[in-house]
């Protein structure tokens, strides 16, 4: 450690005063405490980078897109999926699987079903005020292509939730492991490879 650097470090710092040890508070330059609700460190070093890297302007302009993005998926998505709050959204847009429950699909199978088109599900059921939330959060990054191929996958299954539904029931179909018994599987976790 950079001796220049040690009057930064959290406090309390301990130190040993003949052979005791006793807490250190007087630490006037210090960052301060760690405490657990302020989250993973090195996720909070992460943000913090990221900021810095980013600048006053690269972070409006991130900001302005991923609101961008959100908006321009709830645009399209809007009736083929149900849409709680008809409003401008900011960097999320959440649906519900109101129209396709009517067909027994729900949330669940509708997350699944965007694998076998080699999406990653979004956040499902959250916000719980939201019965059957599907929330998307498009980061800035998003190119306009990524974005219309969601699209385009979110569309196909509102559709084929009209005409097979099974198929959305029972997915995902193309993934190397199929649908799993997700109740077992959480009061059973396993937790090491067994080859």
């Amino acid at each position: 450690m950079k001796k220049l650097l040690e009057p930064y470090l959290l406090k309390p710092r301990i130190i040993k005063k003949g052979k005791r040890f006793s807490l250190d508070y007087n630490r006037p330059k210090s960052i301060g405490r760690l405490r657990a609700f302020y989250g993973n460190f090195a996720i909070m070093a992460r943000a913090y980078s990221y900021i810095r890297a980013m600048g006053h302007d690269g972070l409006k302009k991130a900001s302005e897109m991923a609101v961008l993005n959100a908006n321009y998926i709830r645009e399209k998505l809007k009736g083929h999926y149900y849409l709680p709050y008809n409003q401008t959204c900011m960097h999320e847009s959440v649906f519900s699987d109101k129209f396709q429950s009517e067909k027994d699909v729900h949330t669940i199978d509708i997350a699944k079903r965007l694998m076998d088109y080699g999406f990653h599900p979004p956040t499902i059921y959250f916000p719980l005020i939201v019965s059957g939330a599907i929330m998307i959060e498009p980061t800035e990054t998003e190119t306009k292509e990524t974005l219309d191929s969601f699209i385009n996958a979110m569309i196909i299954i509102a559709q084929e939730t009209k005409d097979n539904p099974d198929i959305v029931k029972n997915a995902p179909q193309t993934t190397q492991i199929g649908r799993l018994d997700e109740t077992r599987a959480a009061r059973n976790p396993v937790l090491r490879w067994k080859g």
